[in-house]
């Protein structure tokens, strides 16, 4: 991995001429994304990231952390104790720099010794499952990794509505996929491209039935406005 998402979010923090990162799917063409997004304020976020760290109690662990914000959030704003982890190192120098106690690179899968009352995986938590088949890896990791009575809060979108439809109403979707959700991510920056690699959208009821597979309850939170969600997932 070249961290290439990592470098545009420590030059963005360090005035380093930072630019669009252009990103791609395998089912939709080259889009620009600011990083500046990744360093909004409690208030500029959308309304499924406030309703979780609304939601967040204890002590939190948040997965994914990218540059910080969502536990900046909770640290200063709720002085809750958050570890930030995320397995981008430039990602993480950018969250010591700005202020987080707790910012640790790391694997979530290879995540140990603490557990949490809240896990955090917003902005498409669910990508980081890549998979559907690692569902049950992940989900079962985060369970180990949850206090009694912990909560796991994660969000993500049902992309169905990105697929055509025939005349019959249905939806044409790649044979090769196990799961219409399963895309391949490309990112550039400054004129390099990343490895590519997978990530994961779940709808909810696929995300339900995975839950109460590894013993979770699930919890439909909250509905955005373009198919996406907030969910619960409790011991």
């Amino acid at each position: 991995m070249k961290d290439l998402f990592g470098k545009a979010i420590y030059d963005f923090q360090t005035h380093n001429s930072p630019e669009d990162i252009i990103t791609e799917t395998s089912i939709s063409e080259e889009d620009e994304m600011s990083v500046a997004y990744l360093f909004r304020s409690y208030d500029e976020m959308p309304k499924i990231e406030q309703k979780a760290l609304q939601l967040a109690s204890g002590k939190t662990l948040d997965v994914g952390c990218g540059a910080g914000s969502h536990s900046l959030s909770l640290q200063n704003d709720r002085n809750l104790d958050v570890t930030s982890i995320d397995i981008s190192e430039k990602a993480i120098e950018t969250c010591v720099i700005r202020g987080l106690k707790k910012a640790k690179k790391a694997n979530i899968l290879d995540f140990e010794g603490e557990k949490f009352d809240t896990i955090l995986l917003l902005m498409n938590g669910t990508g980081i499952f890549g998979k559907l088949k690692n569902c049950n890896s992940y989900l079962s990791k985060l369970k180990s990794l949850l206090n009694p009575g912990g909560q796991i809060l994660i969000d993500s979108s049902d992309i169905i509505y990105m697929f055509d439809e025939d005349e019959d109403g249905g939806k044409w979707i790649p044979s090769d996929n196990e799961y219409y959700g399963e895309l391949i991510f490309n990112i550039s920056y400054k004129g390099e491209k990343e490895e590519p690699f997978d990530w994961l959208y779940l709808d909810y009821n696929t995300l339900q039935n995975a839950a109460i597979a590894n013993g979770l309850k699930c919890e439909l939170i909250l509905e955005g406005e373009h198919y996406d969600y907030l969910a619960k997932l409790s011991l």
